[in-house]
């Protein structure tokens, strides 16, 4: 069931999973690549309603309490708001899925009705909260991300937020050397997850030497659905001074 209720600008609090919510993850943003991934393609797989609802941009986020998608359609001044109560042990992804679902059902149920693709999207935004853009959703600000592999930072417990020390040398080498306490065949852990260390180490270490960054748009506290190209972007890392 959607509800309609005001909610102040959301930011994730430090140490909880941008992807299920769950917390004492440490300085990292997931608390897995899995988890991370399962949230994205279950996102991804629903972006048939947002092209249905030509959407320009959208956002996702949830709170303890609620899972929101605030949709912006092309040529339409507003934010439309969808909002629904998270059900108490479920994943966030889940309770998209099921949101997805009910106002996919409205929409097929309407263009089987009238025959006219239109007015089945019509119908959809009639059951969101209409938002000024002031209230809502402002667009989404360029990002300069540094292009690292996300399971380096991963494996050796460190944050993006981290790749913008100026101490960002001495930062990589003692992760390693405490993750390696833990990992090292010789300290009970396996060859193959030693080697994977050592391999992210590496990596951090070139691209301290030689940083590269993409721009791109995106919000640092909601995914991001990019209209244009079709695909939900994470949030951006925030970065720090």
């Amino acid at each position: 069931m959607l509800v309609k209720s005001k909610i102040s600008a959301h930011h994730f609090p430090q140490g909880v999973c941008l992807s299920c919510g769950e917390g004492n993850i440490g300085k990292r943003r997931y608390c897995s690549v899995r988890c991370r991934q399962h949230l994205r393609q279950r996102l991804n797989t629903r972006s048939g309603l947002l092209q249905a609802l030509n959407t320009r941009y959208a956002t996702f986020y949830f709170t303890d309490t609620l899972i929101v998608l605030d949709v912006v359609p092309h040529g339409i001044r507003e934010v439309f708001r969808f909002q629904t109560k998270r059900t108490a042990g479920t994943k966030p992804a889940d309770d998209f899925g099921r949101m997805s679902n009910l106002l996919g059902d409205a929409w097929w149920a309407e263009e089987k009705r009238t025959t006219r693709n239109y007015l089945a999207s019509r119908r959809v935004l009639e059951m969101a909260e209409r938002l000024a853009m002031a209230d809502g959703l402002k667009r989404p600000r360029w990002m300069k991300a540094p292009c690292v592999k996300p399971e380096s930072i991963l494996l050796l417990e460190m944050s993006k937020a981290d790749l913008a020390s100026r101490d960002l040398d001495k930062i990589i080498r003692n992760a390693y050397r405490r993750q390696a306490k833990i990992h090292h065949p010789d300290a009970g852990g396996t060859a193959a997850a030693f080697r994977r260390l050592h391999a992210a180490y590496q990596d951090l270490l070139r691209w301290a030497d030689h940083p590269t960054f993409i721009r791109r748009r995106g919000f640092p506290d909601k995914w991001y659905y990019d209209g244009d190209n079709k695909k939900w972007i994470q949030p951006v890392p925030v970065r720090k001074g």
